[in-house]
């Protein structure tokens, strides 16, 4: 699975405004609703949120991953927010997050789902990589980091 199929450059802010948890959230669905990625976004805003509070997708090193199934959007969807400063997200590890990516799907695609996390929380166990992402100042920085680790995974498949 390839993220960039289904993340572009303009689902992609940084520094968000946001300065907490449900307000990165809400920025999130937003810059995916900009996008014309969503159909319904109190529905998303909605089956996001209601995840998180069943448990937090803050996993750790900075990252969380807040995501929902939801028919608010017709296909996978992706959106990556970088904190100006990085904000608590309750994380499993007690550390503040420094980049969240949002992740929403249809309700019929749990497999692509699930690979997508799966897909994300693997590329962010480099640290190198990682820490590349944690430094970069634009959506354009974000997108050419990702870009070119996708690019290098698939010639390497």
């Amino acid at each position: 699975m390839n993220l960039l199929e289904f993340l572009s450059l303009d689902c992609i802010k940084a520094p968000l405004d946001a300065t907490d948890k449900k307000g990165v959230i809400d920025e999130l669905v937003d810059v995916l609703d900009a996008a014309g990625k969503v159909v319904d976004a109190d529905a998303l805003r909605h089956a996001v949120w209601s995840r998180e509070q069943a448990r937090t997708t803050g996993i750790g090193q900075g990252l969380a991953i807040p995501h929902g199934k939801t028919d608010a959007v017709r296909e996978l969807a992706m959106a990556i927010g970088k904190p100006a400063e990085p904000i608590d997200f309750a994380a499993i590890d007690g550390k503040p997050v420094r980049l969240v990516v949002l992740l929403a799907s249809p309700v019929d695609r749990t497999s692509d789902h699930i690979q997508a996390l799966a897909r994300i929380s693997r590329m962010m166990t480099r640290e190198a990589f990682r820490e590349r992402l944690y430094s970069a100042r634009s959506a354009e920085e974000i997108y050419e980091a990702l870009h070119e680790h996708e690019s290098a995974s698939s010639t390497a498949t």
